[in-house]
């Protein structure tokens, strides 16, 4: 094992008895093609899309069979629903960012200089093929552990919680619209605060506060940030989700009088 691969075992939680397959497991393509270019007998060197293939079905099974265990009262489209949004892209990429698993990629120069490194698709797809190796080194034990604590937790929560609202998974703004309209609190506007970092790795700070009267400004709800306005603007109205989920903290006259700004902000989705 590469003394720098120590870190990401940490993380996972399992100490790999072939460090090869993790090697695997993080050597995207474009790399794999320019290593076997320099091999002077043009020997095949692995990449990590079989890794990915089977790490994408063990991570289904593995979600499927922890929902199945938690929720004996969803029926199989609930079930379907909250896995869907548990193995999505966006939050598999936030899986493998919560991890590091960003600097440990292993990439061609080429694609190195793109800024692939950073890219929601290229981390979700590492993380599925980190999953397929974990599963071939250890079984699907290491594999459940790894869903119990990075995969599952808060983020199953929050998706048990926006399917009980009947608001579609994953649309923030829109259950928290529903949300706010049935309590009679007002309507949500969001507003670009701030955006930084260069053009391939954006970040934008995006604030949503209850619209005011007359022009005037409204109630802060609360800030998120993401890597597009939009990304921004979902994890905006999640964290005013997340600030509303207790009864009778928002009165229905005035929602904003109770919830403050974020202090901080938070961190890049």
């Amino acid at each position: 094992m590469e003394a720098d691969l120590k870190p990401l075992e940490a993380a996972m939680g399992h100490e790999f008895a072939n460090p090869e397959l993790l090697v695997c497991a993080l050597t995207h393509r474009s790399l794999a093609h320019e290593l076997a270019q320099a091999e002077a007998n043009h020997a095949s060197v692995g990449d990590n899309e079989r890794l990915e293939f089977l790490g994408d079905a063990v991570l289904n099974l593995v979600v499927a069979e922890a929902l199945f265990a938690l929720h004996p009262e969803w029926q199989e489209g609930e079930l379907t629903r909250v896995r869907s949004g548990l193995v999505s892209r966006q939050h598999m990429a936030q899986v493998a960012e919560a991890v590091g698993l960003g600097r440990h990629l292993r990439l061609s120069r080429g694609e190195e200089r793109s800024g692939l490194r950073n890219r929601s698709t290229v981390l979700s797809n590492t993380m599925e093929a980190v999953m397929g190796a974990l599963f071939l080194d250890g079984g699907l034990e290491p594999v459940r552990a790894f869903v119990r604590s990075q995969v599952m937790g808060e983020a199953a929560n929050r998706l048990a919680l926006e399917l009980s609202s009947g608001a579609a998974l994953g649309n923030y703004k829109s259950a928290l619209q529903e949300r706010l309209q049935a309590a009679r609190a007002g309507t949500p506007v969001y507003r670009v605060k701030s955006e930084s970092g260069p053009d391939h790795h954006k970040r934008f700070l995006v604030e949503v506060r209850l619209k005011g009267e007359a022009g005037a400004q409204g109630k802060p709800l609360a800030r998120g940030m993401g890597r597009t306005k939009k990304l921004a603007e979902q994890d905006a109205a999640r964290r005013a989700l997340e600030r509303l989920a207790n009864p009778g903290r928002v009165a229905a006259a005035d929602a904003g009088s109770v919830i403050r700004a974020n202090e901080e902000e938070p961190s890049a989705q």
